[in-house]
């Protein structure tokens, strides 16, 4: 049974986890960010796994969050194999590109959050089949064109952001929608695709399982196709942050400051907007 190792990003719990895949080959599902690798590193010990002796960080995407500390943990682990996307791979061998990108939303703050992206060797960094290890690869393009998810054999699916963040105890359901790797139509597609599997779980890195995924994917739907509307019929920046912080407040539970370091809601309405300006400019040419 895969263990979740709940890595306290600034301190707080319930915003990003690792999951933890047992066997000959020990696993990673995502890494989380460089400011987390030392959480990491204690989790693992508390679950008798020296991270020594993990054999593979398996990568949904490579969004800082998520892929930060893999060049850190392979500096620790020189045996360490990193596996994503074809996309994703010269962005951990080299995330110049990468950390200037995300240095531009997140300004000041990235450091904090973030941390040092330290490259990996490219020895270490592999570009996913259709499997890897006990896990069937589908690609789920929407909140980044390389996102990819993973089904094991049990019917669970590690979905990355492709299928939301609900950071419990809250309720409240955020498709983070950052630029400039947003597609609304790619991303209704992906939900189908991990529907059509049929999965028993899902399994969020923001944050925890996920019992019932039909009700869970249909909300994420929902929610992604409102939002889409509101920038569609022009609400502004600020007018949609403010419908999205009621919303957070009414189903937050108590949880809402863990969702601060979440992407911001106006960096999710810079994310539609550019989606929906350039499927315009798309439609106008055609």
């Amino acid at each position: 049974m895969p263990q979740l190792v709940d890595v306290l990003h600034l301190g707080s719990p319930h915003v990003i986890g690792v999951y933890v895949l047992d066997g000959p080959e020990p696993a990673l599902v995502d890494c989380g960010p460089a400011v987390c690798a030392e959480a990491l590193e204690k989790g693992l010990q508390a679950l008798g796994l020296p991270l020594q002796d993990v054999r593979h960080v398996i990568l949904t995407h490579v969004h800082p969050d998520h892929a930060g500390a893999a060049g850190a943990l392979v500096r620790c682990n020189p045996g360490l194999q990193v596996h994503v996307s074809d996309v994703g791979a010269p962005h951990l061998v080299d995330p110049t590109r990468l950390e200037q990108s995300a240095r531009r939303l997140y300004g000041d703050e990235f450091d904090r959050i973030f941390g040092a992206i330290v490259p990996a060797p490219p020895e270490n960094v592999h570009v996913l089949g259709d499997r890897i290890l006990h896990l069937e690869v589908l690609p789920t393009p929407g909140h980044a064109w390389h996102h990819v998810s993973f089904l094991d054999s049990e019917g669970a699916c590690y979905t990355g952001d492709v299928a939301a963040c609900v950071l419990p105890p809250g309720r409240f359901l955020y498709p983070a929608s950052a630029p400039p790797g947003i597609d609304l139509k790619a991303w209704e597609a992906s939900l189908d695709a991990i529907e059509a599997r049929r999965p028993s779980v899902l399994r969020l890195t923001h944050f925890g399982e996920v019992a019932d995924p039909p009700a869970h994917l249909a909300r994420t739907r929902e929610r992604l196709r409102e939002w889409a509307e509101r920038v569609r019929n022009g609400a502004t920046v600020d007018e949609f942050a403010a419908a999205a912080e009621d919303e957070l407040q009414a189903e937050a539970d108590g949880t809402a400051e863990l969702y601060r370091q979440l992407p911001s809601f106006e960096l999710s309405y810079a994310g539609l907007r550019r989606y929906l300006d350039k499927h315009v400019k798309r439609e106008e040419r055609s």
